[in-house]
Protein backbone atom coordinates (compact mmCIF):
# COMPACT_ATOMS: atom_id res chain seq x y z
CA UNK A 1 0.00 0.00 0.00
CA UNK A 2 1.05 3.20 -1.09
CA UNK A 3 0.11 5.33 1.53
CA UNK A 4 1.80 6.91 4.38
CA UNK A 5 0.54 7.09 7.79
CA UNK A 6 3.25 9.25 9.54
CA UNK A 7 3.17 11.77 6.80
CA UNK A 8 -0.27 13.24 7.64
CA UNK A 9 1.18 17.02 7.09
CA UNK A 10 2.52 19.32 4.22
CA UNK A 11 -0.01 18.91 1.81
CA UNK A 12 1.24 20.58 -1.35
CA UNK A 13 -0.85 22.46 -4.34
CA UNK A 14 0.49 19.56 -6.13
CA UNK A 15 -1.50 17.35 -3.75
CA UNK A 16 -4.50 19.50 -3.28
CA UNK A 17 -4.97 19.57 -7.14
CA UNK A 18 -5.02 16.23 -7.10
CA UNK A 19 -7.44 15.90 -4.23
CA UNK A 20 -9.93 17.72 -6.35
CA UNK A 21 -9.56 16.02 -9.54
CA UNK A 22 -10.38 12.86 -7.55
CA UNK A 23 -13.48 14.66 -5.77
CA UNK A 24 -14.15 15.48 -9.15
CA UNK A 25 -14.62 12.32 -10.60
CA UNK A 26 -16.41 11.08 -7.28
CA UNK A 27 -13.20 8.67 -6.34
CA UNK A 28 -12.97 7.45 -2.92
CA UNK A 29 -10.74 8.87 -0.27
CA UNK A 30 -8.50 5.95 -0.25
CA UNK A 31 -8.53 6.03 -4.28
CA UNK A 32 -7.22 9.96 -3.71
CA UNK A 33 -5.05 8.80 -1.12
CA UNK A 34 -3.44 6.45 -3.54
CA UNK A 35 -2.44 8.72 -5.88
CA UNK A 36 -1.13 11.80 -3.60
CA UNK A 37 1.02 9.30 -1.50
CA UNK A 38 -1.05 10.02 1.90
CA UNK A 39 -3.21 8.46 4.92
CA UNK A 40 -7.15 8.13 3.51
CA UNK A 41 -8.09 10.17 6.87
CA UNK A 42 -5.80 13.17 6.17
CA UNK A 43 -7.73 13.43 2.46
CA UNK A 44 -10.72 13.42 4.82
CA UNK A 45 -9.32 16.27 7.00
CA UNK A 46 -8.28 18.25 4.77
CA UNK A 47 -11.61 18.19 2.58
CA UNK A 48 -13.57 18.97 5.45
CA UNK A 49 -11.26 21.30 6.95
CA UNK A 50 -11.16 23.41 3.41
CA UNK A 51 -14.33 23.25 1.52
CA UNK A 52 -15.99 26.49 0.98
CA UNK A 53 -19.82 27.11 1.18
CA UNK A 54 -21.77 28.34 -2.08
CA UNK A 55 -24.80 30.14 -1.97
CA UNK A 56 -27.54 29.53 -4.57
CA UNK A 57 -27.86 32.87 -5.97
CA UNK A 58 -29.93 31.97 -9.27
CA UNK A 59 -33.69 32.50 -9.42
CA UNK A 60 -36.34 31.07 -7.00
CA UNK A 61 -36.32 30.33 -3.37
CA UNK A 62 -33.40 28.04 -2.03
CA UNK A 63 -36.02 25.35 -0.10
CA UNK A 64 -36.12 25.99 3.52
CA UNK A 65 -35.97 23.34 6.59
CA UNK A 66 -39.81 23.94 7.71
CA UNK A 67 -40.86 23.73 3.88
CA UNK A 68 -38.82 19.90 3.37
CA UNK A 69 -41.67 17.58 4.19
CA UNK A 70 -44.09 17.90 1.10
CA UNK A 71 -47.21 16.62 3.23
CA UNK A 72 -47.15 19.37 5.31
CA UNK A 73 -45.05 22.19 3.43
CA UNK A 74 -44.78 25.67 4.46
CA UNK A 75 -48.25 28.09 4.76
CA UNK A 76 -46.71 31.25 5.31
CA UNK A 77 -48.70 33.86 3.55
CA UNK A 78 -48.06 37.89 4.19
CA UNK A 79 -44.30 37.88 5.18
CA UNK A 80 -43.49 40.35 2.72
CA UNK A 81 -46.16 42.89 3.97
CA UNK A 82 -48.41 42.73 0.96
CA UNK A 83 -51.93 41.75 2.87
CA UNK A 84 -54.00 41.27 -0.48
CA UNK A 85 -51.83 38.86 -1.58
CA UNK A 86 -53.69 35.05 -1.73
CA UNK A 87 -50.24 33.06 -2.09
CA UNK A 88 -48.40 31.16 0.36
CA UNK A 89 -44.77 32.84 0.43
CA UNK A 90 -43.08 29.78 -0.70
CA UNK A 91 -44.57 30.14 -3.82
CA UNK A 92 -43.96 34.35 -4.75
CA UNK A 93 -41.78 34.50 -7.65
CA UNK A 94 -41.26 38.26 -5.97
CA UNK A 95 -39.32 37.84 -2.85
CA UNK A 96 -37.17 35.34 -1.75
CA UNK A 97 -37.66 33.51 1.46
CA UNK A 98 -33.86 33.89 2.42
CA UNK A 99 -34.93 37.94 1.92
CA UNK A 100 -37.70 38.21 3.71
CA UNK A 101 -38.80 35.39 6.15
CA UNK A 102 -37.08 35.28 9.73
CA UNK A 103 -37.72 31.84 10.11
CA UNK A 104 -35.88 31.04 6.81
CA UNK A 105 -33.21 28.02 7.36
CA UNK A 106 -31.09 26.93 4.03
CA UNK A 107 -31.90 23.22 3.54
CA UNK A 108 -29.10 21.45 4.10
CA UNK A 109 -28.58 18.61 1.56
CA UNK A 110 -28.23 14.73 3.50
CA UNK A 111 -25.24 13.76 1.31
CA UNK A 112 -22.91 16.71 2.65
CA UNK A 113 -22.65 14.72 6.17
CA UNK A 114 -21.17 11.54 5.07
CA UNK A 115 -18.14 11.43 2.44
CA UNK A 116 -17.01 12.94 0.61
CA UNK A 117 -18.52 16.08 2.09
CA UNK A 118 -18.77 18.25 -0.61
CA UNK A 119 -20.90 18.43 -4.33
CA UNK A 120 -17.80 18.29 -6.29
CA UNK A 121 -18.83 14.84 -7.80
CA UNK A 122 -22.36 14.99 -7.68
CA UNK A 123 -24.66 15.13 -10.85
CA UNK A 124 -27.27 17.00 -9.27
CA UNK A 125 -25.10 19.80 -8.61
CA UNK A 126 -26.03 22.22 -11.88
CA UNK A 127 -29.56 22.66 -11.09
CA UNK A 128 -29.41 22.25 -7.24
CA UNK A 129 -30.65 25.13 -4.95
CA UNK A 130 -29.58 24.11 -1.90
CA UNK A 131 -26.43 25.45 -0.19
CA UNK A 132 -23.50 23.41 -1.40
CA UNK A 133 -20.02 22.74 -0.05
CA UNK A 134 -17.16 22.98 -2.78
CA UNK A 135 -13.71 21.66 -2.81
CA UNK A 136 -11.19 24.19 -3.92
CA UNK A 137 -7.53 23.86 -4.59
CA UNK A 138 -6.49 26.95 -5.03
CA UNK A 139 -8.85 27.84 -2.16
CA UNK A 140 -7.70 25.36 0.21
CA UNK A 141 -3.85 26.12 -0.79
CA UNK A 142 -4.25 29.98 -0.07
CA UNK A 143 -6.03 29.09 3.17
CA UNK A 144 -3.02 26.59 3.77
CA UNK A 145 -0.36 29.85 3.35
CA UNK A 146 -2.73 32.47 5.76
CA UNK A 147 -2.47 29.95 8.47
CA UNK A 148 1.19 29.32 8.12
CA UNK A 149 1.51 32.97 7.90
CA UNK A 150 -0.34 34.00 11.13
CA UNK A 151 0.97 31.30 13.02
CA UNK A 152 4.32 33.08 12.42
CA UNK A 153 3.25 36.97 13.54
CA UNK A 154 2.87 37.99 17.18
CA UNK A 155 5.99 37.67 19.82
CA UNK A 156 6.38 34.01 20.84
CA UNK A 157 7.54 34.99 24.51
CA UNK A 158 6.00 35.39 27.80
CA UNK A 159 6.23 38.87 29.60
CA UNK A 160 8.72 37.56 32.06
CA UNK A 161 10.96 36.38 29.22
CA UNK A 162 10.50 39.65 26.76
CA UNK A 163 11.36 41.48 30.70
CA UNK A 164 14.18 39.57 30.81
CA UNK A 165 15.88 40.12 27.32
CA UNK A 166 14.77 43.95 27.83
CA UNK A 167 16.65 43.98 31.02
CA UNK A 168 19.83 42.76 29.06
CA UNK A 169 19.32 44.48 25.24
CA UNK A 170 18.49 48.34 26.78
CA UNK A 171 21.19 49.17 28.81
CA UNK A 172 23.83 47.55 26.66
CA UNK A 173 23.00 49.18 23.32
CA UNK A 174 22.61 52.56 24.98
CA UNK A 175 26.48 52.49 25.99
CA UNK A 176 26.59 51.92 22.04
CA UNK A 177 27.10 48.16 21.76
CA UNK A 178 26.20 46.54 18.63
CA UNK A 179 23.67 43.25 18.70
CA UNK A 180 26.55 41.34 17.32
CA UNK A 181 28.64 42.00 20.92
CA UNK A 182 25.85 41.51 23.14
CA UNK A 183 25.22 37.97 21.79
CA UNK A 184 28.97 37.17 21.95
CA UNK A 185 27.90 37.14 25.57
CA UNK A 186 24.72 36.85 26.45
CA UNK A 187 23.18 34.72 24.03
CA UNK A 188 21.89 31.69 26.00
CA UNK A 189 20.56 34.13 28.60
CA UNK A 190 19.05 35.97 25.79
CA UNK A 191 16.90 32.63 24.07
CA UNK A 192 16.59 33.49 21.01
CA UNK A 193 18.43 34.50 17.52
CA UNK A 194 19.79 37.71 16.49
CA UNK A 195 17.17 38.07 13.49
CA UNK A 196 14.47 37.93 16.49
CA UNK A 197 15.57 40.25 18.60
CA UNK A 198 16.20 43.10 15.52
CA UNK A 199 12.16 42.07 14.81
CA UNK A 200 11.00 42.40 17.69
CA UNK A 201 13.21 46.16 18.23
CA UNK A 202 11.14 47.04 15.06
CA UNK A 203 8.17 46.03 16.90
CA UNK A 204 8.75 47.51 19.58
CA UNK A 205 8.62 45.29 22.36
CA UNK A 206 11.60 46.78 24.13
CA UNK A 207 13.14 50.60 25.67
CA UNK A 208 15.08 50.77 22.95
CA UNK A 209 13.99 51.81 19.42
CA UNK A 210 15.81 51.39 15.51
CA UNK A 211 17.00 54.74 16.28
CA UNK A 212 19.33 53.62 19.46
CA UNK A 213 20.73 51.32 17.07
CA UNK A 214 23.46 51.76 14.88
CA UNK A 215 22.46 52.83 11.34
CA UNK A 216 23.53 50.85 8.60
CA UNK A 217 26.33 52.30 6.64
CA UNK A 218 25.48 53.33 2.61
CA UNK A 219 28.91 53.69 1.13
CA UNK A 220 28.94 56.08 -2.17
CA UNK A 221 29.84 54.77 -5.26
CA UNK A 222 33.09 54.17 -5.43
CA UNK A 223 34.85 56.08 -8.18
CA UNK A 224 36.97 54.68 -10.72
CA UNK A 225 40.99 55.49 -11.09
CA UNK A 226 42.00 58.60 -12.73
CA UNK A 227 45.26 60.02 -14.00
CA UNK A 228 46.80 62.09 -11.12
CA UNK A 229 47.84 65.39 -10.85
CA UNK A 230 51.24 67.10 -12.69
CA UNK A 231 52.57 66.58 -8.51
CA UNK A 232 55.67 64.25 -8.29
CA UNK A 233 54.56 60.74 -7.41
CA UNK A 234 57.94 58.93 -7.87
CA UNK A 235 57.73 57.60 -4.08
CA UNK A 236 55.06 55.14 -5.23
CA UNK A 237 57.18 53.65 -8.21
CA UNK A 238 57.65 50.10 -7.58
CA UNK A 239 55.09 50.65 -4.55
CA UNK A 240 51.76 50.76 -6.28
CA UNK A 241 49.14 48.53 -5.46
CA UNK A 242 49.39 45.91 -8.02
CA UNK A 243 53.03 45.71 -6.53
CA UNK A 244 51.83 45.22 -3.08
CA UNK A 245 49.34 42.27 -5.18
CA UNK A 246 52.18 40.57 -6.05
CA UNK A 247 53.84 40.51 -3.19
CA UNK A 248 51.34 39.47 -1.18
CA UNK A 249 50.50 36.98 -3.62
CA UNK A 250 54.29 35.08 -3.17
CA UNK A 251 54.03 35.49 0.70
CA UNK A 252 50.53 34.69 1.79
CA UNK A 253 51.88 34.71 5.00
CA UNK A 254 53.39 38.54 5.46
CA UNK A 255 52.01 40.54 8.53
CA UNK A 256 49.80 43.15 6.83
CA UNK A 257 48.98 46.58 8.25
CA UNK A 258 46.55 48.81 6.75
CA UNK A 259 47.29 52.78 8.05
CA UNK A 260 45.71 55.97 7.50
CA UNK A 261 44.73 59.21 9.20
CA UNK A 262 41.08 60.13 10.42
CA UNK A 263 40.75 63.77 9.89
CA UNK A 264 38.71 66.55 12.36
CA UNK A 265 36.55 69.09 11.41
CA UNK A 266 38.39 72.43 9.57
CA UNK A 267 39.43 74.24 12.14
CA UNK A 268 40.55 71.75 14.31
CA UNK A 269 44.14 70.44 13.88
CA UNK A 270 45.11 67.03 15.65
CA UNK A 271 44.03 64.13 13.62
CA UNK A 272 44.37 60.56 14.35
CA UNK A 273 46.69 57.98 13.15
CA UNK A 274 45.65 54.33 12.81
CA UNK A 275 47.10 51.14 11.98
CA UNK A 276 44.86 48.21 11.51
CA UNK A 277 46.07 44.40 11.38
CA UNK A 278 44.69 42.50 8.73
CA UNK A 279 45.03 39.13 10.75
CA UNK A 280 42.59 39.98 13.50
CA UNK A 281 41.66 43.73 13.14
CA UNK A 282 43.32 45.43 16.19
CA UNK A 283 43.80 48.62 15.56
CA UNK A 284 46.16 51.03 16.98
CA UNK A 285 45.32 54.75 17.30
CA UNK A 286 47.88 58.08 18.02
CA UNK A 287 46.87 61.38 18.18
CA UNK A 288 48.81 63.72 15.73
CA UNK A 289 49.80 67.38 16.57
CA UNK A 290 49.14 68.10 12.94
CA UNK A 291 48.93 65.85 9.50
CA UNK A 292 52.15 65.91 8.73
CA UNK A 293 55.03 63.86 7.74
CA UNK A 294 56.97 64.92 10.72
CA UNK A 295 54.48 63.80 12.98
CA UNK A 296 53.64 60.58 11.01
CA UNK A 297 58.06 59.97 11.38
CA UNK A 298 57.48 60.27 15.21
CA UNK A 299 54.97 57.71 15.48
CA UNK A 300 56.96 55.08 13.39
CA UNK A 301 60.12 56.35 15.72
CA UNK A 302 58.11 55.76 18.85
CA UNK A 303 57.13 51.97 17.76
CA UNK A 304 60.32 50.75 17.01
CA UNK A 305 62.61 52.29 19.65
CA UNK A 306 59.26 50.48 21.92
CA UNK A 307 59.39 46.96 20.40
CA UNK A 308 62.57 46.95 19.26
CA UNK A 309 63.70 47.05 15.12
CA UNK A 310 63.40 42.95 15.01
CA UNK A 311 59.82 42.69 16.38
CA UNK A 312 58.86 45.83 14.77
CA UNK A 313 59.73 44.37 11.33
CA UNK A 314 57.95 41.46 12.22
CA UNK A 315 54.56 42.90 13.59
CA UNK A 316 54.92 45.77 10.70
CA UNK A 317 56.24 43.83 7.67
CA UNK A 318 53.75 45.40 5.23
CA UNK A 319 52.35 49.02 5.28
CA UNK A 320 49.39 49.63 2.99
CA UNK A 321 48.43 52.98 2.69
CA UNK A 322 46.42 55.73 0.26
CA UNK A 323 48.46 58.56 -1.24
CA UNK A 324 47.80 61.52 1.54
CA UNK A 325 51.07 63.97 1.33
CA UNK A 326 51.51 62.95 5.19
CA UNK A 327 52.62 58.96 3.97
CA UNK A 328 54.56 60.57 1.04
CA UNK A 329 57.91 59.87 2.98
CA UNK A 330 57.93 56.57 2.19
CA UNK A 331 62.06 55.85 2.74
CA UNK A 332 61.75 57.85 5.97
CA UNK A 333 58.97 55.20 6.79
CA UNK A 334 60.54 51.98 6.03
CA UNK A 335 64.85 53.24 7.48
CA UNK A 336 65.15 52.48 10.57
CA UNK A 337 66.21 55.52 13.06
CA UNK A 338 69.81 54.80 12.34
CA UNK A 339 69.46 55.05 8.64
CA UNK A 340 70.93 51.94 7.75
CA UNK A 341 68.46 49.03 8.33
CA UNK A 342 64.80 49.05 6.53
CA UNK A 343 62.11 47.95 8.92
CA UNK A 344 59.42 47.43 6.93
CA UNK A 345 57.70 48.24 3.24
CA UNK A 346 55.47 50.61 2.24
CA UNK A 347 52.75 50.53 -0.83
CA UNK A 348 50.18 52.56 -1.60
CA UNK A 349 46.73 52.07 -2.72
CA UNK A 350 45.62 53.43 -5.76
CA UNK A 351 44.27 56.80 -6.40
CA UNK A 352 40.28 56.97 -5.27
CA UNK A 353 40.52 53.32 -4.39
CA UNK A 354 39.86 53.12 -0.12
CA UNK A 355 38.25 49.88 -0.61
CA UNK A 356 41.81 48.17 -1.18
CA UNK A 357 42.42 49.14 2.51
CA UNK A 358 38.83 48.41 3.42
CA UNK A 359 39.69 46.40 6.97
CA UNK A 360 40.86 50.17 8.08
CA UNK A 361 37.95 51.69 6.40
CA UNK A 362 35.79 49.53 8.38
CA UNK A 363 37.64 49.95 11.78
CA UNK A 364 36.87 53.84 11.33
CA UNK A 365 33.30 53.03 11.85
CA UNK A 366 33.77 52.70 15.35
CA UNK A 367 35.76 55.78 15.57
CA UNK A 368 33.15 57.78 14.23
CA UNK A 369 30.43 56.14 16.41
CA UNK A 370 32.16 57.83 19.53
CA UNK A 371 33.01 60.76 17.37
CA UNK A 372 30.93 61.84 14.86
CA UNK A 373 32.11 62.84 11.57
CA UNK A 374 33.08 66.99 11.80
CA UNK A 375 33.64 67.10 14.90
CA UNK A 376 37.38 67.99 16.50
CA UNK A 377 39.85 66.10 17.59
CA UNK A 378 41.52 68.78 19.55
CA UNK A 379 40.16 68.07 23.27
CA UNK A 380 41.70 64.74 23.43
CA UNK A 381 45.08 63.43 24.70
CA UNK A 382 46.71 60.40 24.27
CA UNK A 383 45.17 58.95 27.29
CA UNK A 384 42.21 59.34 25.74
CA UNK A 385 42.78 58.61 22.78
CA UNK A 386 43.86 55.23 24.38
CA UNK A 387 40.74 54.46 25.88
CA UNK A 388 38.64 54.94 22.72
CA UNK A 389 41.01 52.49 21.37
CA UNK A 390 40.58 49.85 24.33
CA UNK A 391 36.32 50.32 24.14
CA UNK A 392 37.12 49.56 19.94
CA UNK A 393 39.39 46.49 20.11
CA UNK A 394 37.15 44.67 22.71
CA UNK A 395 34.01 44.57 20.40
CA UNK A 396 32.70 41.32 19.31
CA UNK A 397 32.26 40.72 15.73
CA UNK A 398 30.71 38.38 13.24
CA UNK A 399 33.81 38.28 11.20
CA UNK A 400 35.84 37.15 13.92
CA UNK A 401 33.38 34.15 14.85
CA UNK A 402 32.11 36.45 18.07
CA UNK A 403 35.85 37.52 19.41
CA UNK A 404 37.28 40.69 19.35
CA UNK A 405 40.30 41.91 18.18
CA UNK A 406 41.97 42.74 21.22
CA UNK A 407 40.95 38.88 21.81
CA UNK A 408 42.87 37.50 18.55
CA UNK A 409 45.81 39.75 19.03
CA UNK A 410 46.53 37.90 22.43
CA UNK A 411 46.71 34.67 20.78
CA UNK A 412 48.57 35.81 17.11
CA UNK A 413 50.27 38.74 17.69
CA UNK A 414 52.94 39.42 20.60
CA UNK A 415 51.77 40.55 23.67
CA UNK A 416 54.31 43.33 23.68
CA UNK A 417 52.69 45.12 21.13
CA UNK A 418 49.67 45.37 23.73
CA UNK A 419 51.53 45.91 26.48
CA UNK A 420 53.59 49.03 24.83
CA UNK A 421 50.61 50.48 23.68
CA UNK A 422 48.79 50.17 27.22
CA UNK A 423 46.04 48.27 25.59
CA UNK A 424 43.64 46.53 28.23
CA UNK A 425 40.90 44.34 27.71
CA UNK A 426 36.95 46.28 28.52
CA UNK A 427 34.02 43.61 30.15
CA UNK A 428 31.80 43.00 27.41
CA UNK A 429 29.10 44.76 28.98
CA UNK A 430 31.19 47.47 30.04
CA UNK A 431 32.09 48.04 26.28
CA UNK A 432 30.66 51.79 25.25
CA UNK A 433 30.58 53.31 21.94
CA UNK A 434 28.93 56.35 22.01
CA UNK A 435 30.01 59.93 22.76
CA UNK A 436 29.84 59.79 26.38
CA UNK A 437 32.72 57.60 26.54
CA UNK A 438 34.85 60.66 25.96
CA UNK A 439 33.34 63.25 27.98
Amino acid sequence: MSTQKGNQKHLTLSDRINIEKGLNNSDSFAAIAKVVHKDPTTISKEVRKHSKVKEYKGYGNTPCESNKDKHSPCKLKHVCGDMDCDKFCRQCHTYRCSDVCGTYEPMQCPNLKKAPYVCNGCGKRAGCMMEKKIYSSKYANDCYLETLSSSREGINQTPESIQKMNDILTPLIKKGQSISHIYASHAEELGCSKRTTYTYIDAGVFDVRNIDLRRKVKYKKRKTSTNTSAKSRAYRIGHNYEDFKKRTEKDQNLSIVEMDCVEGNADGHKVLLTFTFRRTTLMLIFLLESQTQEEVLKVFSYLEESLGTELFSRLFEIILTDGGSEFADREGMETSSDGKTQRTTVYYCDPYSFWQKGCCEKNHEYIRYVRKKGSSFDDLDQEKVTLLANHINSTKRDSLNMHSPFELSQLLLDKQLLSVMGYNLIDPDDVTLTPELLK
